[in-house]
């Protein structure tokens, strides 16, 4: 079973990259990305990411997410193709705090990965839209931070 993080992220390039106006719509593209989920999951999930309804240039009704956060799929490039890319941009350090930089959408997903890891290093995240701040623990290094996070972001650089 594919994670929840991944389907919420599923969902909101879904809902990005086409236009979809109905719950059944949107429960068979996911199935087609390989997410087997029931209604009612479906609707806790729109609930979760805030999603509406908002009238498109032709005036059908569309699922919409809030804040403009829009996932751009290049041509040929399927969800589970774009799910494979992490999301990470940078990473920084500056005494016992961490940044995070992503990708549009990725941060809160990326930060639930990390807390769900209980790393005794990292003493809490805070995420936005692409950034997570990372409160880290004094005795920790940033080298330890570093080993750790690409155990969950394979693509953070190895310094």
């Amino acid at each position: 079973m594919k994670k929840k993080a991944n389907r919420l992220d599923a969902i909101k390039m879904i809902i990005s990259s086409k236009d979809v106006s109905s719950q059944e719509e949107l429960l068979q593209a996911l199935g087609q990305e390989g997410f087997e989920l029931t209604q009612a999951t479906l609707s806790r999930d729109l609930k979760q990411l805030k999603v509406a309804k908002a009238a498109n240039m032709n005036g059908k009704y569309v699922y919409v997410l809030p804040n403009n956060i829009m996932y751009k799929r290049t041509s040929g490039q399927t969800t589970s193709e774009m799910l494979m890319t992490s999301g990470f941009v940078s990473l920084q350090f500056s005494g016992n705090i961490a940044v995070i930089r992503t990708r549009p959408g990725y941060a809160s997903s990326m930060a639930y990965d990390i807390d769900n890891r209980e790393y005794e290093g990292i003493l809490g995240t805070i995420a936005g839209d692409d950034t997570i701040m990372l409160v880290l623990h004094e005795h920790v290094t940033h080298g330890e931070v570093r080993d750790f996070l690409s155990e969950i972001i394979p693509n953070i650089p190895l310094k």
